[in-house]
């Protein structure tokens, strides 16, 4: 049987009610329409999952990778309209969203469990997803794009590089969004000899390399790598390596795409000939007056004024893009020249060789106060480097995905003012820029940093970049290592760092540059940054602005940059020659003890009470390893004696028959108790204060008195049996 509900007046929806109700109807269409595809490939020993239309309807293009239990989303979308009409750069953003999720865990901190600004980690892997990606779009594609790679699920055994690569690059390929991809990840390690492609994160922990390659089907896009100072040919061999088994997972790529890509939109890079042609003559003289100008600044100057002039020229034009097209074709036209004069007569604009590097300069123990200080200038580039020390509690702890949150006791950070280009704008926190570069110094030098067991410091480096033309990043890892030696910190080896450039046509003929400057880099095709010691590489990172780069053209790179590297060093090296012998004064001095971890408990006492009251009496700092390590730190070492003689007295054990310096801590009428060790006491009974007969101990001791006892024996139970008497026996 049925009732009748009430007959009611239609509803009128608001807006935003209306608004979900479309998207309600909008996500079943969408659902019921879409096909979800699923490709497979076993890759490196392990099976490569992709899902297409499951995820994400709205988006130009939505991929999920799983790799072992490691899964990650990746979302493409770029509107067909322009943010500014005028538009003259590409504005691809690249987010990698780390959830704590997908590992399973809830975040560490007390107060804040959401996730929020991305780790230092998360921002590294952003760059490494973008920097490849950024080259391969079509030359005046000035739409915005942007890429999200979430990861969804994290099985710490494989980790994130090669399906979020991968994930992003299906995306943007079989999206409408115009992209000449695909480009694959692969990772290799380097353990006992032996190139491992894509190792698992323990395999990872005792590799002697850690080599991120993006490739595309012919060349190599990008390079990630530090080293434990690994041979130069063994690094080209693995990136030889790398760039083979990359191939699988472009074929596998290609697949998928010719299956279900979207076609791709019409875009064409239109140039306005007779505009391009009426820069070229109205600034003939400028232009040729540029390559005339060998000093930066002046070369600047004018660049910047000529730049003023076309604004000017074109400001009234109806045409409002007008401006900014000539502007580009100005700075189109200075690079063609610049390029052309490299290829054609191995002229750089600065007039140096292509194998010269420029004038270096170094200076240490620039700062009183500082524990280590340097200050590397190589042309106009120029970094002022500081180093602190501290003790091992003042480790950097991480709260990240892995199992095992991990603690950071070297640390690198790289500063980037306006006034270092000579801009006037707001000072920020630092960005991904200033993350990527500190992070790529901080690689260099972290295989040569010595051991906690050998050097119990936690150190902190900063690069302060006080003026940058061209590879600010090698600035600081050759300022850090001054900066190290000066502070006392022995490495195993000094680093020195340089960026190279190359310049190539369209037949792939190429001229190689060592050292560049800032307008190479801008004009050149890549800015590939090699670190290392004398003995191997410890740092890597290439950045293409073209199509990538041959095998060859790899090995020339290596071998040329190998010299340049090598003659940094020797200018770094003149000035300090080794690592000093003596720490600043003001440096903490650091002692570590070992003791029995079962110890521990007596050392900290109940509360923390004992550790506690040796710090207040000493005025040290002390940090206590799992294993019994204890590190005893502070800058007077009398205050670091008297600590390690009291933990020592605290967890010695006590000798039967063993005369003390003890303190009557309680006075009862059968006798005294004595504490002749610190956090041990015993008791001296009044048969044992005195040869002579004591009526009372009071007439003989008091609370606060100093004695000297013997232990006459520990009892059954524990009691210690202190006398006094015997000691002018013993």
């Amino acid at each position: 049987m049925y009732s009748q509900e009430k007959r009611t007046q239609p509803k009128v929806l608001l807006k935003n009610e209306l608004h979900s109700v479309i998207s309600v109807a909008t996500f079943r269409r969408v659902n019921k329409m879409k096909k979800i595809e699923k490709f497979e490939l076993d890759f490196a020993g392990r099976k490569i999952e992709v899902e297409v239309g499951r995820l994400a309807f709205q988006a130009n293009a939505a991929v999920t990778v799983r790799y072992g239990d490691t899964e990650v989303l990746a979302t493409a979308v770029s509107p067909k309209q322009k943010r500014l009409e005028d538009q003259d750069f590409l504005p691809l953003t690249v987010d990698y969203e780390e959830r704590m999720y997908a590992a399973g865990k809830i975040s560490g901190s007390r107060f804040i469990k959401r996730e929020g600004r991305p780790t230092e980690e998360a921002t590294l892997m952003a760059r490494m997803i973008d920097r490849p990606l950024r080259p391969i779009f079509p030359k005046g594609y000035f739409f915005d794009v942007q890429v999200i790679v979430t990861v969804l699920s994290y099985d710490q055994v494989n980790n994130t590089k090669v399906p979020a690569l991968l994930a992003a690059s299906l995306a943007l390929g079989i999206s409408d969004i115009p992209w000449n991809g695909p480009l694959g990840l692969v990772q290799v390690g380097l353990v006992d000899g032996q190139l491992i492609l894509c190792p698992t994160e323990e395999q990872l922990s005792k590799s002697d390399l850690d080599l991120v390659v993006v490739s595309s089907d012919k060349k190599v896009v990008m390079i990630e790598a530090g080293g434990k100072q690994v041979p130069q040919d063994k690094v080209m061999e693995a990136v030889e390596f790398a760039h083979k088994g990359v191939q699988s997972l472009i074929q596998f790529q290609n697949d998928i795409i010719a299956k279900i890509g979207l076609k791709k939109r019409e875009f064409v890079n239109e140039i306005n000939e007779e505009l391009y042609k009426e820069v070229e003559t109205n600034y003939a003289k400028e232009l040729e007056t540029l390559f005339t100008l060998k000093e930066k600044l002046e070369r600047e100057s004018l660049f910047n004024d000529t730049l003023v002039k076309i604004k000017e020229a074109y400001k009234e034009d109806e045409d409002k893009s007008k401006t900014s097209k000539a502007v580009q074709y100005f700075d189109e036209i200075f690079r063609e020249r610049m390029r052309a004069l490299i290829m054609e007569k191995e002229v750089r604009i600065d007039g140096r060789k292509l194998d010269e590097v420029r004038p270096i300069s170094c200076e240490v123990g620039l700062l009183p106060r500082v524990h280590g200080s340097s200050l590397f200038n190589r042309g106009y580039t120029q970094v002022l480097n500081v180093t602190t020390l501290g003790s091992t509690g003042m480790r950097q702890s991480l709260d990240t995905m892995e199992e095992n949150d991990t603690e950071k006791r070297y640390m690198h950070h790289y500063n980037f003012p306006p006034y270092s280009v000579g801009e006037a704008r707001p000072a920020r926190s630092a960005g991904r820029r200033e993350i990527g570069h500190g992070a790529l110094a901080e690689k260099a030098l972290f295989n040569v940093f010595p051991s906690e067991e050998s050097f119990p410091y936690t150190v902190r480096l900063v690069s302060e970049c006080l003026s940058s033309d061209g590879s600010t990043s090698m600035g600081s890892t050759c300022a850090s290592t001054l900066s190290l030696m000066d502070a006392g910190v022995p490495i195993a080896a000094p680093v020195s760092g340089i960026a190279m450039g190359i310049v190539t046509d369209e037949k792939d003929n190429y001229k190689v540059l060592s050292d560049i400057a800032g307008t190479e880099d801008h004009n050149g095709d890549m800015d590939f940054k090699i670190a290392g010691s004398v003995a191997g590489i410890t740092a890597i990172q290439l950045d293409v602005k073209n199509n990538g780069l041959t095998l060859q053209m790899i090995k020339d790179i290596f071998t040329q940059g190998m010299k340049g590297r090598f003659h940094i060093l020797e200018q770094m090296l003149k000035v300090i020659p080794e690592v000093r012998k003596e720490m600043s004064p003001y440096a903490p001095r650091i002692e570590t003890i070992r003791i029995n971890p079962d110890k521990i408990r007596d050392v900290v006492g109940p509360g923390g009470k004992v550790i506690n009251k040796i710090i207040e009496e000493t005025g040290v700092e002390i940090d206590i390893e799992q294993d019994g390590r204890i590190n005893i730190c502070a800058v007077n070492k009398e205050a670091i004696d008297k600590a390690r003689a009291i933990i020592e007295g605290i967890t010695a054990e006590p000798e039967v028959g063993k005369v003390y310096d003890g303190k009557v801590i309680k006075i009862m009428d059968f006798g005294a108790f004595v504490e002749f060790m610190p956090g041990r006491e015993g008791l001296v009974h009044i048969s044992e204060i005195s040869d002579s007969r004591v009526e009372k101990v009071t007439d003989v001791l008091k609370e606060g008195q100093d004695v000297k006892v013997v232990l006459k024996e520990i009892d059954s139970m524990g009691r210690m049996n202190l006398s006094m008497k015997r000691v002018n026996n013993k």
